[in-house]
């Protein structure tokens, strides 16, 4: 044992605790769903903020930093967010690395506290399972406990949750919970017009799920694939049947609970549909695949059709003679595609592992841009695929509007009416597997760059990197090491600096930063001899980009540099969004000229103010946002910061220094790109930039 210690000699010995607690036995009426229409109950569940989009919240967090996330939320080329588990990679050269689920069923608390518990623990495995995982044993979960300690029922129906995981489910699968956090006060009592008050939250538990991944390129999301020939959809039932809706999101846009709640009846099942899919991942079998939870079936397949801007028909004839259970019920489960040649060899799987009396082949994909439930081949419920993705992402805009620019936030709620968006795509004009640096690499020679840090700077990992693989040796060096006389420039023939949240991200942080320059002898000498030198060179990238601008008056060539202001949309923007490269002098682009590509985005004050007119004359501008046509663009969120003609690049006459709002450095390998065209190599087409600088030193 690696420490074997006795818990009195760590935690000494306090006093145990005794509660004298009871169950509170509350009795609840089954859902009717007679009398439910099916076309109602969709626009309602859509609408619920947990079933509905939550865009709103994920563009407003900077998912690229680091340059090693490999599978976010956002997921295929119109980026929706719909993913089940996050995967990030290990290092810079490696594609091994690490999953990141979650799992909660709040709702269900109210009827059964023990199976809320198992049943956030059966989600958070069926969320991680899009990701290749060894070994379920290789699964650890973190639970977050949150209960109102005291509040009748309360504290019984926490020991009944903390039995049936700790005790019973995952001794049974095999997993353990190492780690957690607790909350037992939910509840808030205040008076008010000398009237009591209590307001208690209903026990909760939060599952985390984390596994190592062996190969992150393996990880399948929700987005049907329409490019892979004829294929099949099917549904492994874990809830063998019982289609239970109690604590579901139908029973809560009803103003109901139901009284039967969905439950783990039987782990070894959810354990062999575990391996099933493992299995499936190492065979290259699977697709797409999209677990059941919130929003039951019909969320299911209206988030991959929505991913995969297709429609759909699904028959619901064998999973139960109720068609509203069946399509709103949330019992475990998992919707895969496949090939439909492959079809018969998956289902002989799910049969081998005991699941195949679950599993049913329910539909397939339609060129009609459609969303279609049949029973008997009767039509129980269709619509457009934009109707159910307006309605889905309905209640986020309308948050995004009141917290945002409310024009820009209509422009993104527009941008879904267009049945034709194309996606985002990839146009080059070179090849990116071709290393132009190799030669210079050859000799041995390492070019020093220095790649400057301020407080708070965040992305200097990822740009170190970029650089050390094209071939330079990549030196962190601080503002501070500068200012008191440890480091100098004339050691370095390049210089970067970075983006990230310096000074706190507060507004103005970059030019912040090179006010501690200009203001600072010893710092502005340096940086104006370095930037004097006829063969130096350098890069500044979101906060970078906005400090180097503001070096105009010591940096040659910048007069027509712009001012960076906050976004249109008044919001940090965290995206990936699609750029062409202009023609230019910048050393960093030769030979990428029309190249249209993906580019992270993740800045709030990234709105260029300047004389275009003159920027255009000398050729200063190096790039441009385009819509997912190809066009130039201004509009919102294509253009994600709203500088005018899309301009978020610039360089400076001779081409040695280039500012730029975007992050090339967070995707110059493919496995970093949240969405990738099919057959790009291990190298993403930006690392092209990076061995410009390499070719341009020599």
């Amino acid at each position: 044992d690696p420490v074997s210690m006795p818990l009195d000699v760590l935690l000494g010995k306090p006093p145990k605790m005794l509660r004298d607690v009871h169950h509170v036995t509350l009795h609840r009426a089954e859902l009717d769903t007679r009398h439910i229409d099916v076309r109602d109950a969709a626009q309602r569940v859509l609408r619920l903020p947990s079933v509905a989009s939550k865009k709103f919240l994920i563009t407003i967090g900077d998912r690229s930093v680091t340059g090693l996330v490999a599978r976010d939320q956002m997921v295929g080329p119109w980026q929706v967010p719909v993913a089940d588990v996050g995967v990030t990679v290990a290092g810079y050269d490696t594609y091994a690395g690490e999953a990141m689920a979650m799992g909660e069923r709040s709702p269900i608390a109210v009827l059964s506290a023990a199976a809320s518990a198992r049943m956030a623990v059966g989600e958070a495995l069926t969320n991680i399972a899009a990701a290749p995982i060894s070994a379920l044993g290789d699964v650890k979960l973190s639970a977050n406990w949150m209960a109102a300690a005291g509040f009748p029922g309360e504290d019984a129906g926490l020991f009944d949750a903390v039995k049936a995981l700790g005790m019973e489910l995952c001794p049974a699968l095999g997993i353990a919970i190492p780690v957690g956090k607790d909350s037992m006060s939910m509840k808030t009592v205040w008076s008010q017009d000398g009237k009591n008050n209590v307001m208690t939250a209903p026990l909760s538990v939060v599952i985390s799920a984390f596994a190592p991944v062996s190969d992150v390129r393996k990880t399948r999301t929700p987005q049907l694939r329409t490019d892979c020939g004829a294929t099949d959809l099917i549904l492994v039932d874990l809830g063998k049947g019982q289609n239970r809706l109690g604590g579901s999101a139908l029973a809560q846009v009803y103003g109901a609970t139901g009284q039967h709640a969905p439950d783990v009846d039987d782990p070894p099942a959810l354990k062999a549909f575990f391996a099933v899919i493992q299995e499936l991942h190492q065979r290259g079998l699977l697709l797409a695949y999209h677990d059941r939870s919130d929003g039951g079936l019909f969320a299911c397949v209206c988030e991959m059709a929505f991913a995969g801007h297709t429609g759909v028909t699904v028959a619901l004839d064998d999973i139960g003679d109720d068609a509203v259970a069946a399509l709103f019920n949330e019992e475990l489960g998992a919707l895969l595609q496949v090939r439909h040649d492959d079809t018969d060899e998956v289902m002989q799987w799910l049969h081998d592992e005991g699941l195949g009396k679950h599993s049913f082949v329910l539909g397939t994909l339609t060129a009609d841009d459609q969303i279609t439930f049949t029973r008997a081949r009767r039509e129980i419920f269709a619509d457009s695929r934009v109707n159910l993705h307006r309605a889905w992402a309905e209640t986020s805009w309308r948050m995004q509007a009141l917290r945002d620019h409310p024009a820009c936030a209509q422009q993104e709620y527009d941008a879904l009416l267009d049945v034709h968006d194309p996606g985002l795509s990839a146009q080059l004009t070179f090849d990116p597997s071709e290393n132009i640096a190799a030669p210079y690499i050859a000799t041995g020679a390492r070019p020093r760059i220095a790649v400057l840090r301020e407080q708070g700077v965040n992305g200097h990992v990822e740009m170190a990197a970029a650089f050390d693989r094209a071939g330079f040796t990549a030196v962190d060096v601080h503002m501070s090491d500068i200012l008191r006389g440890a480091v100098s420039l004339r050691d370095f023939t390049g210089l970067v600096a970075c983006g990230g949240f310096s000074y706190g991200d507060v507004l103005g942080a970059g030019t912040g930063w090179a006010r501690s320059i200009l203001f600072n002898a010893r710092a502005r000498d340096e940086f104006q001899a370095f930037f004097q030198r006829a063969n130096s060179f350098g890069l500044g990238v979101c906060n970078g980009c906005q400090m180097l601008s503001s070096l105009r008056e010591l940096i040659p060539g910048t007069e027509h540099w712009p001012h960076f202001a906050r976004n249109a949309s008044d919001q940090f923007e965290a995206r990936v969004a699609l750029v062409e490269v202009q023609a230019s002098p910048s050393i960093f682009f030769q030979g990428m000229v029309g190249a249209r590509l993906p580019i992270a985005i993740a800045h709030g004050e990234g709105r260029a103010e300047f004389s275009a007119q003159h920027a255009m004359q000398h050729h200063l501008i190096v790039m441009r946002f385009v819509d997912h046509y190809g066009k130039t663009t201004e509009h919102y969120p294509a253009n994600p910061n709203g500088s005018p003609q899309g301009i978020t690049g610039f360089t400076n006459t001779d081409g040695r220094f280039t500012i730029l709002m975007p992050h090339p450095e967070r995707v110059f390998r493919t496995v970093q790109n949240s969405w990738h065209p099919e057959g790009w190599g291990a190298d993403a087409p930006w690392l092209r930039m990076f061995r410009n600088a390499r070719v341009y030193v020599g």
